[in-house]
């Protein structure tokens, strides 16, 4: 196998935020260890995405799946970059003709973290204050169990939305648990919620990498990094997710766990104005984990009306 050098490099693609430049950084420095390569042998692309770009208005008015990862799988197609590094939360289920997504870093605690300047807990947050997200999983889950609470758009990456809240455009927001602890931001005052109380985005706090299909160099690269356990666990939600036809525009959290030879998946689905949460659970064997998602979703679409997704 053909190791890239400083002459020519493994050119990595990634969003600009500085959260994912640090899962960009964390992808290079574990190929590098892997393989006893320098920095050098590698080189990290910026690409800037419709979802970056526009930051005025709510996602779901700027279109549908893949908002943060277009333009840099169009990159990757092109033979511009060699992989891409993505939240893969923020990943629709399938991959463009040409493209495959068999490689994730060890996953990071999945939780949501509450977060108001002042510390404090969701619960202990008084009535009619003012939460702000731009999750619509977020926002249901939370008119679901605070339906007295103020909920007002919030988009931008860590830094932006903290900025927000000094600016009192809210008095609280969420920001993902893995996001706080990849940056090294510990001085974030954060209470992590528990997965009982606010299920995580299917996916939450794992790192994809994205090649192409023909690639066999970088197929045999990126092996030696592939975290098994999370690509059990990411392979039963991803599946669970498919089958509701879901996306980050959908209210749909999932979270799969992993015992001995088990796998356990927690799946929630709700009305996107936080009125109705149909919630449930199934264990099996974890080489069954993609059928066990596709069980759980089905179990989950029985019980909804055909109004269920209508946006609110």
């Amino acid at each position: 196998m053909q190791m890239p050098t400083p002459m020519t490099p493994l050119k990595i693609g990634t969003r600009g935020s500085p959260l994912a430049l640090a899962q960009a950084n964390e992808t290079r420095d574990r190929l590098a260890t892997a393989f006893d390569l320098p920095g050098e042998a590698f080189t990290i692309v910026v690409i800037k995405t419709t979802g970056d770009r526009i930051i005025d208005r709510p996602l779901k008015e700027i279109g549908g799946k893949g908002l943060f990862t277009r333009e840099i799988e169009e990159a990757l197609l092109s033979a511009e970059i060699d992989i891409a590094v993505h939240s893969m939360k923020d990943m629709p289920v399938e991959q463009p003709h040409g493209l495959t997504l068999d490689t994730y870093l060890p996953r990071e605690d999945p939780r949501d973290a509450f977060i108001a300047l002042g510390g404090g807990t969701l619960s202990a947050l008084e009535e009619g204050r003012t939460v702000g997200t731009s999750s619509l999983r977020r926002k249901a889950q939370l008119l679901y169990r605070r339906p007295d609470l103020n909920v007002v758009e919030f988009r931008g990456n860590v830094q932006t939305r903290l900025r927000k809240l000094a600016d009192n455009v809210a008095h609280a927001t969420f920001l993902a648990v893995a996001g706080l602890n990849r940056l090294g931001d510990d001085d974030v005052p954060r209470t992590p919620i528990p997965e009982d109380e606010m299920l995580p985005a299917v996916a939450q706090g794992a790192i994809g990498i994205e090649r192409r299909k023909d690639d066999d160099r970088v197929a045999e690269m990126l092996a030696a990094i592939h975290d098994r356990d999370t690509g059990l666990r990411l392979a039963a939600e991803r599946a669970y997710l498919a089958a509701l036809d879901g996306s980050c525009e959908t209210p749909i959290a999932g979270l799969a766990e992993l015992s001995g030879d088990t796998l356990r998946l927690r799946g929630e689905i709700l009305r996107t104005d936080g009125s109705e949460c149909l919630a449930d659970e199934i264990s099996g064997l974890i080489a069954d984990g993609p059928n066990l998602g596709q069980q759980l979703a089905a179990r989950l679409l029985s019980r909804t009306t055909e109004d269920f997704f209508d946006w609110k």
